[in-house]
């Protein structure tokens, strides 16, 4: 499994998982992620994530197709 990390501006509280998911180049575009997200491919924490506009906070961890990504401040 691949781990990566994503760190958030210092002026950012968070980030929506669906804006994640296409600056990490997960998803070919906005549609395409909540595609993903809608079809129960993301996990967040563990769980399967069905909000696409779920914010993302440090310590969240994100996985999809074999990639974990976490969220840093």
């Amino acid at each position: 499994m691949q781990h990566d990390f994503f760190k958030l501006r210092p002026e950012d509280e968070f980030i929506e998982l669906v804006k994640l998911l296409k600056l990490k180049q997960l998803a070919q575009s906005g549609g395409h992620a909540k595609i993903m997200i809608q079809e129960g491919q993301v996990k967040l924490n563990g769980e399967t994530e069905y909000r696409k506009r779920k914010k993302l906070r440090p310590g969240d961890i994100i996985e999809l197709d074999g990639i974990t990504i976490e969220i840093e401040s």
